[in-house]
């Protein structure tokens, strides 16, 4: 008779092995591996057989029903079905699908142990549901993946599943699947009927397409800017050797005859001091990280994008090293046990002091911010420190800064102090605001990721005399409202309540990928731009904020136990019909606005710069017809030198038949074709291209920005023999030392 034992189901392989060592007693712990060479672990817990398998994510996608119908819309039945049959890039999960399938044969008890939230408790259930044959099952619940706290989670774990979480879960996927699949159907569809040739497939969703929408507005509001001119003034003056500018009380002066009068009356004048007000004032220290702001700080700082951020995040949590980092919260509870953090992290060089520090504090006390979340705390860093040396260079960036900001929110207020004198000059006030830091406090722990502004002024009396270098008039302009960051796009869709912590980074990458938005200081592409014009125009409801709003707070009661899913997914299935009936009615003009945005993005895609050569022509990136390699050439290229037609209306006489080059049907090479222009640079291959808007001090080349997948993007000119390229390809020397 076969020995039955306990299964427990985890979300990824690390963590698979973390819980298993953790859990295991004595010398029990085994690994052991399939066929396919995909470990699982056995160990015994209270005398009983525990076996570890692991999910690595979703081993179960939602799948049209009919799927020998073809491309069309509305498609609303679906079937949960194995990942690797649904979608070609998940089929590395077959293997592991298969280790969870032999194992749960003969299991008799069953564990789930996935990250607790949506995602991981939906993974969790269509395990159990579809391949263990049960759909109820133990819950642990754990933020960390130290040791202590998964002992405790295996102890306290609840008896069943949570439901709420998976009801609420299973609804965002219909949802999200009968939005998606519908909508790019109708999207991509609405574009192939339009184009004579040419494809794209154009993807929409329920969050994407408003997220869209919002940056768009940023584009409007940013064209529709008109600067007003306003002029300064800046009194430069000498204090103690030290030349420093007073700015006019007036910070804008909008009328230049007023800015005229003042610099008239007061030039040449002797300057006083006035008046000195000193103001001290206390900074608290940061909130701790929720996913949001972790992402927008480690953008802002190394700029890194949000799903390398998330990916690194993982990583780290995956070690044991920081908290779970896909949570709404900035709390830390005392449940974390603060002392036992800042005891682990004084054994690492850069941190003991800070630590040491905090903990002669004794009654320890973070400073939290408003945001709650019911699953985890904040992120942070746990009281299980790495070795250093052994975190690749992204890791130790993002640990850095995790670790930091963990200690940095128990920390002392920092004292500033504000230092305002006013100079009279001519009866007229100029200003000069200094600034110092008295006591440093929690900013000496968090200095490397601060810009501290100081401005010391030297001891001052009212009546003092100041020495006047100059006086100035500056002609300015307001300046349009900036573009959105990959960092203040994601606070803005929080603040908006549009996606989730887990789904935000996704759908803005997905934004870059479909080739609607471009650059790091987000550009709608004319691609982008079509889409949201034409559904703003013809299908209003795709871009709506308030309908998926409206959804997601419907999934709040779902998981409150306020709602059925079966009833909202009703009636979403619904509303979809109305929109796709309304999409359909319009899908001729739809199709006609993307492919005009289409054809621009492209056009927009190709443009790289301005010719150096003959100044005339437009850089674009070409494909070579017999090569078939891309390059960047110059437009001036199919353009006759002689006639200046272009090749198709060339009206010089061919030298083989007599007739005018561009309706002659003998071969180019043969007819000698005299390009105005023969500039050519050539471009790395299998790598996407991005033009910078930037040229070349060297050698006047436009400077490019070139991907390539799994590598870390950079730029370069275009000349290959510019100077900047000298060293490229040199093997550094390397000495051999004996051993």
């Amino acid at each position: 008779m076969v020995e039955k034992y306990t299964l427990m189901i985890s979300e990824k392989p690390d963590a698979m092995k973390r819980i298993a060592e953790a859990l295991a007693e004595g010398k029990s712990l085994k690994r052991k591996e399939n066929e396919k060479a995909v470990a699982y672990y056995e160990f015994k817990r209270d005398g009983k057989r525990h076996v570890t398998v692991c999910a690595v994510g979703h081993l179960f996608n939602l799948d049209p029903v009919d799927k020998g119908k073809g491309w069309n819309y509305p498609v609303f039945k679906a079937e949960w079905k194995p990942s690797f049959s649904v979608r070609k890039q998940s089929e590395f999960s077959k293997k592991y699908f298969e280790v969870v399938e032999q194992m749960a044969k003969n299991a008799n008890d069953y564990i789930v142990c996935t990250d607790f939230d949506t995602e991981g408790s939906v993974i969790g259930f269509n395990v159990l549901k579809f391949i263990c044959g049960v759909e109820d099952g133990k819950r642990m619940k754990f933020s960390t993946l130290t040791k202590d706290e998964l002992i405790d989670s295996y102890k306290t774990m609840s008896k069943h599943l949570d439901f709420g979480q998976i009801e609420s879960g299973l609804t965002r996927h219909q949802l999200d699947w009968l939005w998606g699949i519908n909508l790019t159907r109708a999207l991509t569809l609405a574009l192939k009927n339009s184009a004579q040739k040419g494809f794209a497939i154009l993807s929409s969703g329920r969050v994407q397409s408003p997220t869209l929408a919002i940056l768009y507005e940023k584009e409007l509001e940013i064209r529709k800017f008109k600067p007003t001119p306003f002029w300064e003034l800046q009194l430069h003056v000498k204090i103690d050797g030290m030349e420093i500018i007073a700015q006019y009380e007036k910070e804008k002066l909008w009328e230049k005859e007023e800015a005229d009068k003042i610099l008239q009356v007061c030039k040449g004048k002797g300057a006083k001091v006035k008046d000195i007000k000193k103001r001290q004032y206390k900074q608290s220290p940061p909130v701790p990280f929720n996913t949001t702001d972790l992402l927008a700080e480690a953008y802002a700082i190394f700029k890194l994008s949000p799903t390398q951020t998330m990916s690194i995040a993982e990583s780290l949590y995956q070690a044991g090293y920081i908290s779970y980092p896909r949570s709404s919260s900035q709390k830390l509870p005392p449940s974390i046990n603060y002392g036992k953090i800042l005891n682990a992290l004084a054994t690492l060089p850069q941190y003991k002091k800070f630590a040491e520090q905090l903990l002669k504090k004794g009654n320890l006390i973070p400073n939290e911010g408003t945001r709650e979340d019911p699953a985890h705390p904040a992120v942070y860093a746990t009281w299980e420190v790495p070795d250093i040396k052994k975190l690749n260079s992204y890791q130790k960036k993002i640990y850095d800064l995790i670790v930091r900001r963990t200690l940095a929110v128990f920390a002392d207020e920092a004292t500033r102090e504000s230092n305002t004198v006013s100079l009279d000059l001519n009866g007229h006030i100029f200003l000069i605001v200094g600034k110092r830091t008295i006591e440093l406090g929690w900013m000496e722990i968090y200095e490397p990721y601060l810009a501290i502004e100081e401005l010391i002024l030297p001891e001052l009396k009212i009546g003092q005399a100041v020495k006047v270098l100059k006086l100035e008039e500056l002609t300015k302009e307001t300046e349009p409202p900036g573009r959105y960051s990959q960092g203040s796009v994601l606070k803005e869709l929080e603040n908006r309540n549009l996606g989730t912590k887990a789904t935000r980074a996704e759908i803005l990458q997905t934004l870059y990928d479909r080739k609607y938005i471009i650059g790091k200081s987000i550009q709608v592409t004319k691609l982008g731009e079509a889409v949201v014009k034409s559904l703003k125009e013809y299908s209003p409801r795709i871009i709506s904020e308030d309908l998926t709003k409206k959804f997601e707070e419907e999934m709040d009661q779902i998981f409150n136990g306020k709602k059925k899913r079966e009833e909202v997914v009703e009636e979403a299935k619904e509303t979809l019909t109305d929109i796709l009936k309304e999409f359909k009615e319009n899908e001729q003009k739809i199709g006609k606005k993307l492919l005009e945005g289409l054809v621009e993005s492209r056009e927009q895609e190709r443009h790289i710069g301005t010719c150096p050569n003959c100044k005339t022509g437009e850089l674009k990136i070409l494909r070579s017809r017999f090569s078939g390699k891309f390059f960047v050439g110059c437009s001036s290229y199919f353009r006759c030198s002689k006639c200046g037609f272009t090749r198709t209306a060339c009206k010089c006489i061919c030298e083989i038949c007599g007739q005018p080059k561009g309706k002659c049907k003998c071969s180019w090479k043969d007819k000698k074709w005299n390009p105005s222009c023969q500039t050519g640079y050539p471009l790395p291959g299998g790598a996407r291209i991005q033009s910078t808007g930037k040229i070349c001090e060297k050698c006047n080349t436009p400077i490019i920005q070139v991907w390539r997948k799994g590598r870390r993007p950079f730029r370069m000119c275009l000349s290959t023999t510019c100077e900047t390229k000298k060293d490229w390809g040199k093997k550094k020397s390397v000495k051999k030392v004996k051993k």
